[in-house]
């Protein structure tokens, strides 16, 4: 009989160390047997923990979304503002976290964290008078939009392979000069500030919630 996994190790370890390959190395690193390798462990030790690779997956996204709802429970904030807080609690973890979007999009968000982010977005928009039904259609529109535009960030900030600018006698008119007019935004590089941010999930809610 094989032995079992050492005794010092616990599933919190195995989740870290999956996290440490996930930023070092990339989403497709991360396997149950380079997790095992970096932990001294063999993967079938690591199947004592964790059954499956899907089953590591749903702890590392439970772990990266672990107190993101917390960020809108206080009451005293306004339905809207709380928002707001879960929007910023959940990109900004996302952000401080390479290769989180891959893992997010890995499979279903149906962890116990996951639902606690969609429930206090329900809650929040229950309080602003909507229905359970539009307050559940309107806390997914606020998670999609926070990791999509998440997404679009991480896109335009990895390093794409230099190329050549090919040389002409003269300038071409641009083709998109309502794009270059916005260019200070930052929108298209992953600069923009909070600001803007705040100004399009403001968009969003307000589809939601019209102003009165």
């Amino acid at each position: 009989m094989k032995p079992g996994p050492r005794r010092s190790i616990s599933q919190a370890d195995i989740v870290d160390a999956a996290f440490e390959i996930l930023e070092e190395k990339g989403f497709a690193a991360v396997s149950v047997r380079a997790v095992a390798a970096a932990l001294g462990l063999t993967p079938t030790a690591l199947y004592t923990y964790f059954p499956s690779k899907g089953a590591l997956q749903a702890a590392m996204i439970e772990q990266l979304l672990a107190g993101v709802a917390e960020a809108g429970t206080d009451p005293e904030p306004a339905w809207r503002e709380r928002i707001h807080l879960i929007a910023t609690a959940l990109r900004d973890r996302i952000a401080a976290h390479a290769g989180s979007i891959a893992l997010l999009t890995s499979g279903p968000l149906d962890g116990e964290r996951s639902r606690d982010l969609a429930e206090a977005l329900i809650a929040a928009f229950a309080d602003a008078g909507l229905g359970g039904d539009d307050a559940a259609r309107a806390g997914y529109a606020v998670r999609a939009q926070v990791i999509g535009a998440a997404a679009l960030d991480a896109a335009a900030a990895a390093v794409p392979e230099e190329t050549p600018t090919p040389q002409t006698l003269w300038k071409e008119p641009s083709r998109h000069p309502r794009l270059e007019a916005s260019a200070h935004l930052g929108l298209d590089s992953g600069e923009a500030d909070a600001a803007a941010r705040r100004w399009s999930l403001d968009r969003l809610i307000d589809g939601f919630v019209p102003t009165r």
